[in-house]
């Protein structure tokens, strides 16, 4: 069933997490968090957007058409990321998706950070 609902993933681009820390340090790419907001606040890769897929569209009108976009959410099964990249890439950006999700790039010991309603850092 996975393979029948991701079946066109192979033909998006994607970005693993030790590629998107250097396109974060070099400042090339803008990089989305497209799970709920809640799960945002709890954490999240530094410097990441919230976008919840579903606000996408509204968003498309604030994001550069000039960067790289990389849109994650809650793991490898998780299809928010592949509907952000696919709405996109049809509306002329260049996206990927990080091929890990924001539970693996946490285990994995790369920087996160934490936001409360009042916008601290962690």
């Amino acid at each position: 069933m996975v393979e029948a609902y991701l079946k066109d993933r192979g033909a998006m681009e994607a970005v693993d997490a030790t590629g998107l820390m250097e396109r974060l340090a070099d400042g090339s790419v803008v990089v989305l968090d497209v799970r709920p907001e809640e799960e945002y606040l709890a954490g999240h890769v530094p410097g990441a957007l919230s976008v919840p897929v579903d606000s996408l569209e509204a968003a498309l009108q604030v994001l550069p058409k000039d960067k790289e976009i990389v849109a994650y959410c809650r793991g490898p099964y998780c299809v928010f990321s592949d509907e952000a990249v696919s709405v996109l890439t049809a509306r002329g950006y260049q996206a990927s998706r990080l091929t890990e999700g924001f539970p693996e790039w946490r285990a994995a010991g790369y920087p996160i950070e934490r936001r409360d309603k009042r916008r601290s850092r962690e």
